[in-house]
Parts: structure tokens; sequence; C-alpha cells
């Protein structure tokens, strides 16, 4: 190739790249080099390098995208199976700059074909980012999206083996594909590990993520956490009142041996001899029960206690009395005991339903409108409607359902209005007095269940509040929002405590750990974070997600949370380190709730596929922790007890009663 030719097309490419400076200097160089020397007319130029030139002069051709990616994903998908899944994950984000690319350059009908040609590959595993995509049809576009802008400004994270990644740097060096090598350089980052490549099993973990920064994660999945419960809780409470009643039942026991004979002849034949036979066998067994109940309950009695680093409120005597009573006649659940299910559907709502909340004892239930209403049945009184029409069941289901109309003669609920939008979430408090709601209009509202009416209004974020929940405690309140924040709440005041800012798109959902110490939050991102009160930092990053996360949950000692996604998708992982522990796959929609049994061996998931499943926690957790010394991750997988079907009702709502009665609600859909 002559020399001239070369500078032409040196020329030709810094300015199509924007190098002007770069391409003065060139010229400049030039000129001087052809004053000064007479040889560069019959120097000669390597072939290859000439090859590699002209590759590049053409490499911006909207044809090359086409081809180039045509012929990786050939190579990707015809490699060796024990390296495949590795490099097939370099697909995705090659397959979405590479459209990018050819749209900022204004090759719109190209890059449309390009993004139907090989949409398809990513279809299951990336609808969410393809339908948000599929919009851009401007270069203009790519600058006002906030997704696609952000695409375009962060880099790709895959962690791949050494071998793939040099399998890889040979197949693009020699295919001589500068498009794909140029794409592949600016926009992905490797995390090169020796070894064997990971196990497809462990894909999850690896899930290409845009902006998330894997590096800053593990470096704040380093910082030490508490997980434990609260010193002198109520189970601390509950495990000392228990151990008070043995001791006397064991000293009433003595002294019942060390009586006289005449005293036990007396008695056997006093006119009450069954009576007392069958009395002392009923304590007899009582003790026993009592005995194996707090052997089943070790695993939250044995779990380390940490100090509060709120100011929590005390709890009124008389509650407490209840609550304490609500633990003693806690029914035990296993994955041989499975709990007694309550499903309450709404009827009538005309799609009109946003969310639904169910108190602690399910005497409440309130759900939530796009017409920015409240409405709360009381289901005491709603049982005392003789001849309701609106009364139905789902026997199938469980033994207790109830149909609550949104549309009755005779108005079965009490009417909340304050909101002037559509009402996305609501929550009660621990003891059922209080309820809170967020909605469209930026605003959260305090009720009053005992006076019917609104205390507080609520505002410090600037966009929809998706989520708002109390703590388990009562007085302090978490949302979270549109504006990509999570906020810290006291009743008693009209401003935020904290702010939790880090999430880069909206925060769906919020949870409070068990001991109030920590928030976790879920966001559109893909990603979970756990949050420290006291400082409000972030303490945790959990990475693994597909879509956006939609329900959380927390174990009642403190050490797992699951989260649940768009997708259908559960992830359990633990806190300690922050890695998934397990992935329960089973559902085929949308996560709505989840909820954990209250001494932890059941967790219970409610979709939008018309389904409440129950899963095996506490013997999955013993396989998995003595699985950890082999680092196996997410090979084993949580066991599927049972799933319950509704008829048409997709599940708003999941709550386990302080006896482990599990409470549901959901809209009925035609």
């Amino acid at each position: 190739m002559d020399p001239e030719e070369i500078d032409k097309i040196v020329l030709a490419y810094l300015d199509k790249r924007g190098f002007t400076q770069a391409g003065i200097a060139f010229q400049q160089e030039k000129q001087h080099h052809s004053r000064g020397s007479n040889t560069s007319s019959t120097a000669q130029i390597d072939p290859d390098i000439a090859n590699q030139i002209l590759a590049f002069s053409e490499a911006d051709g909207p044809a090359q995208y086409q081809e180039g990616y045509s012929k990786l994903r050939s190579w990707a998908y015809s490699s060796l199976d024990q390296y495949q899944h590795e490099l097939v994950r370099v697909l995705y984000p090659v397959f979405i700059h590479g459209f990018m690319d050819l749209v900022a350059k204004g090759h719109i009908q190209e890059a449309r074909a390009f993004f139907n040609s090989f949409r398809g590959d990513h279809e299951m595993t990336h609808a969410r980012d393809l339908q948000k995509l599929e919009g851009v049809l401007s270069p203009s576009h790519l600058e006002e999206m906030e997704f696609a802008h952000t695409l375009r400004q962060s880099k790709a994270n895959i962690k791949i083996c050494q071998y793939s990644y040099d399998l890889l740097l040979q197949y693009l060096h020699k295919s001589q594909s500068i498009t794909m090598l140029g794409i592949v350089n600016e926009h992905i980052n490797f995390q090169v590990s020796p070894g064997q490549p990971g196990s497809i099993a462990d894909d999850a973990e690896f899930v290409t993520l845009f902006g998330s920064g894997q590096d800053a994660a593990n470096l704040v999945n380093h910082k030490e956490i508490h997980w434990g419960l609260l010193e002198d809780s109520l189970e601390d409470k509950l495990e000392k009142t228990g151990n008070l009643n043995m001791d006397s039942e064991k000293a009433d026991g003595e002294m019942r041996e060390g009586e006289p004979e005449e005293n036990k002849k007396r008695s056997v034949d006093g006119g009450k001899q069954g009576t007392t036979l069958k009395k002392m066998k009923k304590d007899k067994v009582g003790a026993a029960t009592a005995k194996t109940s707090r052997s089943e309950s070790a695993t939250v009695y044995g779990t380390p206690r940490v100090k509060p680093e709120l100011a929590l409120p005390a709890i009124p005597m008389e509650v407490e009395h209840s609550i304490l009573e609500d633990l003693r006649n806690r029914v035990q659940l296993s994955n041989m005991a499975l709990p007694s299910v309550s499903f309450y559907t709404f009827i009538n709502t005309h799609n009109g339903l946003n969310c639904a909340s169910i108190s602690h004892d399910g005497s409440l239930v309130a759900g939530g409108f796009s017409d920015s209403s409240l409405k709360i049945w009381d289901m005491a009184k709603l049982g005392q409607q003789h001849g309701n029409s609106h009364l139905q069941g789902e026997n199938e289901l469980a033994t207790n359902d109830h149909m609550t109309s949104s549309n009755a003669l005779e108005r079965s609920y009490t009417l909340f209005r304050g909101h002037s939008g559509p009402v996305h979430s609501a929550t009660f408090s621990p003891f059922g007095d209080f309820l809170l709601s967020s909605s469209s209009d930026s605003t959260i509202r305090l009720w009053s269940t005992k006076l019917n009416a609104n205390l507080v209004c609520y505002k410090g974020h600037n966009y929809p509040v998706w989520d708002v929940q109390f703590s388990p405690f009562g007085h302090y309140f978490a949302s979270a929002s549109h504006d990509r924040t999570a906020r810290i709440w006291s009743v008693d005041r009209l401003q935020p405590l904290r702010v939790m800012a880090g999430h880069l798109s909206d925060v769906d959902c919020v949870q409070w750990h068990t001991n109030c110490n920590y928030i976790a939050t879920g966001s559109s991102d893909k990603t979970v974070r756990l949050w420290d009160m006291q400082s409000g930092e972030c303490v945790r990053i959990f990475i693994g997600h597909r879509s956006m996360i939609l329900s959380l949950a927390m174990s009642p000692d403190g050490r797992y949370m699951a989260s649940g996604d768009e997708d259908g998708t559960i992830m359990m992982w633990d806190l300690a380190t922050g890695r998934c522990v397990s992935p329960l796959i089973g559902h085929s929609s949308c996560i709505w709730s989840l909820s954990f049994s209250c001494e932890g061996s059941l967790l219970a998931s409610g979709s939008a596929d018309c389904t409440v499943k129950l899963w095996d926690v506490a013997t999955s957790s013993k396989v998995l922790s003595k699985s950890e010394e082999n680092k196996s991750g997410s090979a084993n997988r949580l066991r599927s007890l049972k799933t319950l079907h509704t008829k048409s009702t997709p599940v708003y709502a999941l709550q386990f009663s302080r006896r482990n009665l599990l409470f549901a609600a959901g809209a009925l859909s035609k």
C-alpha cells in the first residue's frame, strides 16, 4: 500500500474520531519529515501493519457490526462446553453497545436491523433492558434516556477464567474484528481468575451489571455488621419465664412425690379421681410440648445479642403481656408441620387496588387504591354481617377465606381520604393502632385506626413514594422513592432523620432488620443494599438479580435476608458475607411479597402468578452452612414444600402472625 494512502487513511480516521489536535500534529510532523528526508517516498510499509490500518479505516462501517457480532456469536456458541458459558457472557454487552454505537453514528435503519436480528438471544434474561432500548430511535435519545446514558458511561463487569480470557483475545486478534475489539476494550471490565471456569450454577453471581461497580461492592461488603437480636428482647423474657415455669413445675412434682401415702390414697379415693389423673396427664403433655417448643426455637434464642443504635420506644405493659401470650401459644412450624393460611380476596376492585396490608393479628386489612383512597376492613365486624352476598370462599386454598368488596352497598370498610395521587403502599404499626400510607403525590400519611383520622402528613421526597414500612418496634418508619433514596423517619418529626442515597435507579422496596439497627432497600438497578441506621452508610451491596427487586424479608434471627424480583426469582442472602447462599426458582411472575415464619423455619412467597409457595429454610440452611467449607456457593437450592393455588388472585401481601398463622391478600382478576 502506498504511504500517501496510509497517511490519508490515518488523517481520515483521526478526523472521524474528533482528534483534531492529533491530526494537526500528524500533518506538521509529516511536512517536517518530508523536508528533512528524501527516503520517505521509497519507504516500504510492513504488510501486516498496512492491513491493520486498512481494517481501522473500514471498522466504522455499519456492516462491520452485523458481521463482527455474527461471527463472535457463532464462535462463542461453538466453543468447548467447559468454557462456553463464560464466553457467551460477553455477547450481551457487545450486542447492546454495538446497537447504541450504530444509533450514535446515525445509522438508524442498520441499528434496528441489528437489534431485531439478535435480540432473541437475550430476551430470556434481559427482557426489561431490551424493552427500554427498543425506544431508542435517534442519537438524541441516547442522551435523553437515563438508562442508555448510564450504559454508555459505565463498564460491564464479567468474571472469567484465564484460559477463557486468552481464547477470547486470540479470536479477536486473529479475526481482525476491530469493531468488536473496540467495544470489548471500551465497555467491558474483565475480572480474570486463575484455574478452572466457574460453575454454570453460579452464573447468577456473575450477571452483567452496568454502573454498579463490582469492585466498590466488594470493598463495601468487607465492613463488619452485627446481625443478632436486641438485648432484653421479648424472646429473652419469654425464655426466662419458661425456665421459671419449668423450675416451679419441677418443684411441684417433687412435693407431690414427697406427700404421705395416705394423702395419695385420699386423693385417689375421692370422687374426682378421673379428672385429677387427666389433669396430671395434661400438665405433663403441656410441659413436654413447651420443652419441645423451646428446643425447636433454639435457633432464635441462640443468636448473638446486640445493643440498639436507636432510642426505641417503651412497650406498654398490656401490649407486652399480649405479645408474650401470643409467643407462648405460637404453633411450631417445620417441613412436617405447615401453617394454616387465611386468604383475604378483594373483589370488584376494577383493577384499582395497588397494595394491601394485613395487621399482625390479621384483624385488620387495608387496601390502597388508584383513586387516592385508603380503605380498612375490620374482620370481626365483617364476619358479623349476616346475609352479605360478597362473602365467598376459595376452599381449595385455605380453611379461612374472606372476600372483601370495595363496592358494597352497605359500607363494610372505613374510608380514609387525604392523598392526591394513587396509594402505592400501606403498613400497620406492630400493635395495629396506626397505619402508614405512601402515594404518587410524594407524601406519607399517618392514620389512627382508633380515631379513624389522618394525624400527620410527611413531606420530604420529591417524587412518588413506592414503599413505606414501620420498624418492628413502631415509632420509626422507612420509605422508598422514585428519587433513588430511602429515608428514615420518626412519627413525632416532620423531617426525615436519615437519607440513604446510593442506588442508581428507583428504590422500590424497603425492609427493617430484626434488631432495627439496619434497613435493606431493593432497587430497579437490580441490587439490594443494607444500610447502617446510626451512620447512614451502605454496609452491604447484594448483586445477582436480573431484574428490579420488588420485595424483601428478614429472617427472625437477623442472619438471612430474602429478596424477590420481577422475573419471579427469589434469592437468599447471608448478611454476614454478602453472598447469595441459594436462589429459589419456581415462580413464573413477579414476587410481590415475602414473609418468614416466626421461628424462621419456613419462607412464604406470594406472586403475580396467583400462587403462594412455602420453602424449607431450616433444613436447607443447615445443609448450606455445612457446604460453605467447600465453597459450593449456590449449588444447593432451597426446597419448595408446597404450592397453594388461588382461582385467579395475584398475591399482594403475606403476613405471619405472632402465633404463626399465615395471612395473605390479593385482588380477584378475571
